[in-house]
């Protein structure tokens, strides 16, 4: 068989779906969410809640734009699979830096440096596997070098950013972002999307990596700690906080999503696919990723009794990325089924006002009543839609 022939790409079906080594490249992505979320837990202030969400906000555009070429190109077969492993070198490479994004460690390479030539060698490798397979399609040719621009503002503003510390160089964070997510978005929807599943499933499986991040938050917050009831029963706190985050996405409201996705066609099937999953996406990301900092920060206070003790109260950042963090996962879920299917989720959006309004009221309360009242409202949110919305649920997730 010749080199040319094991090269070659093969497009994506209809019915397609996550491949393994789709699967494989979203491990670098779950250390990355870790790096992210130690790049707040040392020293939390609200610059490094800042920071952490632009990190974020820069792996996920890495993440969404190898989600579009591997819906047009088999990743597991010839070419693609060649460049799925060197985009996940550039992105390890980028996650080995995030504690030095901002600012650089005494000693080796520039970190910030190191980050942005990273970042955008996966976004040269992503924009050059688009060309490539672009080569016979005329309009999606010319949707990738309407891209061009905002990719190369993104990347640019980085690289500049590198060379600056203070709020001068988190503008050209926001200004690096800003190009790429507005470019991005102003370029057009002459976009190709083979597969609504594999679209869909690839998303969904990036909500269960961070969820799987924020399960990983309160083992590491005990890690060094000798077991005990207090921290028992905050895991197991911890875990139903996980679980029923995942209930709000999966049970219903992916479903829902993905079948009116399913019979969009033309522009509308490419703005559901940008609005709904590209963009919507980000802030369930964030939100669990701030949520997984407060996960973090209660494990240590309940299991460290030479620090802390079971009434100390989880207080500043931690206490606002817990509860501000599951209010903008579920806000972030009421436009991702509304954007799709005009139907606008109040109790959800009710409840994310709840959480907000509670901030002041929890802080003053034990870390662990403060997580128990977290399951407790997200726990009368699912059985309060369970129960209200029964027969519609078993026509989404069953028919007739």
């Amino acid at each position: 068989m010749s080199i040319g022939r094991r090269l070659q790409v093969r497009a994506v079906d209809e019915r397609s779906s996550a491949s393994p080594i789709e699967l494989f490249f979203d491990l670098v992505f779950v250390f990355a969410l870790t790096r992210v979320t130690d790049l707040m837990a040392v020293d939390t202030s609200g610059i490094d809640v800042l920071r952490a969400a632009l990190v974020m906000a820069v792996l996920w555009w890495v993440w969404v734009g190898y989600s579009w070429l591997g819906n047009l190109a088999r990743a597991d077969e010839g070419l693609m699979r060649v460049v799925m492993f060197a985009a996940m070198g550039a992105v390890f490479v980028v996650a080995l830096t995030i504690p030095e994004a901002f600012d650089d460690m005494p000693g080796g390479l520039d970190g910030p440096v190191i980050f942005a030539v990273g970042y955008f060698t996966v976004r040269l490798i992503h924009l050059s596997t688009f060309l490539v397979l672009s080569r016979d399609d005329p309009q999606l040719r010319r949707q990738v070098l309407r891209f061009l621009p905002s990719m190369l503002a993104g990347t640019a503003f980085l690289l500049i950013a590198s060379q600056l510390s203070g709020p001068a160089q988190t503008v050209l964070w926001i200004l690096a972002l800003a190009g790429d997510y507005l470019g991005t978005l102003a370029g057009g929807t002459g976009w190709r999307l083979r597969s609504v599943s594999h679209f869909a499933e690839r998303h969904g499986l990036m909500v269960i990596v961070a969820l799987g991040e924020s399960i990983v938050s309160i083992g590491i917050g005990v890690a060094a700690l000798p077991i005990s009831w207090a921290i028992i029963v905050a895991s197991l706190l911890g875990l139903s906080v996980s679980a029923l985050l995942w209930w709000a996405y999966f049970d219903v409201t992916s479903l829902a999503v993905e079948k009116v996705f399913d019979a969009a066609t033309g522009t509308r099937l490419i703005r559901i696919a940008q609005r709904c999953y590209s963009y919507a996406h980000l802030p369930m990301v964030i939100g669990i990723v701030m949520l997984s900092l407060g996960l973090k920060k209660i494990l240590a206070y309940v299991g460290d009794g030479n620090h802390h003790r079971l009434t100390d109260p989880l207080q500043g950042w931690p206490l606002a990325g817990l509860y501000g963090g599951a209010a903008l996962y579920l806000l972030a879920l009421v436009f991702f089924r509304a954007y799709a299917t005009g139907r606008v989720e109040v109790p959800r959006a009710t409840t994310a006002v709840v959480l907000l309004a509670l901030l002041p009221v929890v802080g003053h309360v034990p870390a662990l009543a403060t997580l128990g009242i977290l399951v407790a409202v997200l726990l009368v949110l699912i059985g309060y839609e369970t129960v209200r919305y029964a027969e519609p649920r078993e026509t989404i997730r069953h028919g007739g």
